[in-house]
C-alpha cells in the first residue's frame, strides 16, 4: 500500500484525481493507494446518482459563492472546505477476500477505520447505517464506494473543524437517510471531532500499513479526466 501525496488542486481536479487513483490500481500500476486532502475553500459534492436540486439549496450556494460539483461514486451530498479532512483508498478487488462484494467491502473497511479512530476518540465509535462513523447517534464521517473490474475506490470525510452552519445552509435534507438519523436536521445530526488532521492521517497510515510513495501517471490522468469530464459543467449538472 502506498501513501501518495495529493498536490494542491482546484475542486474539480480533486475529484478527477481520485478517479485517476482508481484507474491506476485498476490498471495494475500500484498495489493499493491511500491519500488525504483538505479543500482550502468550500464546495459541494453530489453523489453520482443524485439530482442536484433534490440535495442542494442552489440559491444559498450562489449567495455563499460555493460551487456544486459531482463525484464518480455514490453516497450522499457533502460540503467540502477547511476543517473537513478527506481520505481515499484505491484497492485491488480480491474475489476470494473481503473486497469481493459491495457489502463485504463496506464492513471490512469501515471496521478498520473505526478501530483506527477509536484510538483517538474518547467516546465509543460505531459504524452506523452502511458507511457512517458516529459517536452515539451523531455522525462525524461519511463514506462512499465505486467499483471497476479489478479495483475499487472507497473514500470519505472526517468532520474536524468544519463550518457546520454553512453545511446546513447549503444542503437540503437528504433524499436518502439512514434510520438512525430520525429525520433530524444537519446541525442536530453531525458534529466535529476537533482532532488534529495529522493524528487521523497517522492512525490510518498505520492501520493500512502504508508507506510513502508516488504514482507518476496520476498527474497526466487527472488532467485527462478534467478535460474529458470534471471540467465540463454538463457532467456536474447531469440528471
Amino acid at each position: 500500500m502506498r501513501h501518495v501525496p495529493v498536490p494542491p488542486l482546484e475542486p474539480a481536479a480533486h475529484l478527477a484525481w481520485e478517479e485517476a487513483a482508481l484507474d491506476a490500481v485498476d490498471a495494475g500500476e500500484a498495489p493499493g493507494l491511500l491519500w488525504f486532502w483538505e479543500a482550502p475553500r468550500p464546495f459541494v459534492v453530489v453523489g453520482y446518482g443524485h439530482r442536484i436540486d433534490g440535495e442542494v439549496d442552489r440559491v444559498a450556494c450562489a449567495r455563499e459563492s460555493v460551487p456544486v460539483l459531482r463525484r464518480c461514486s455514490g453516497g450522499g451530498t457533502v460540503v467540502q472546505g477547511p476543517g473537513c479532512l478527506n481520505y481515499g483508498l484505491a484497492l485491488p478487488i480480491d474475489p476470494a477476500g473481503p473486497s469481493a462484494t459491495i457489502s463485504s467491502t463496506n464492513h471490512w473497511i469501515m471496521e478498520r477505520q473505526r478501530n483506527a479512530l477509536q484510538t483517538l476518540v474518547k467516546a465509543e465509535v460505531s459504524c452506523r447505517g452502511h458507511t457512517d462513523l458516529a459517536v452515539g447517534d451523531r455522525k462525524f464521517s461519511g463514506n462512499a464506494q465505486r467499483r471497476k473490474r479489478c479495483a475499487l475506490l472507497f473514500h470519505g470525510t472526517f468532520l474536524l473543524a468544519m463550518d457546520l452552519p454553512l453545511l446546513a445552509r447549503c444542503l437540503r435534507p437528504p433524499s436518502a437517510q439512514p434510520d438512525y438519523r430520525g429525520n433530524r436536521d444537519h446541525l442536530d445530526f453531525v458534529f466535529n471531532l476537533h482532532l488534529p488532521a495529522r493524528d487521523i492521517e497517522d492512525a490510518l497510515v498505520q492501520a493500512w500499513g502504508a508507506s510513502f510513495g508516488e504514482v507518476p501517471s496520476l498527474t497526466s490522468r487527472t488532467a485527462e479526466l478534467v478535460a474529458q469530464k470534471y471540467g465540463d459543467p454538463a457532467w456536474h449538472e447531469r440528471p
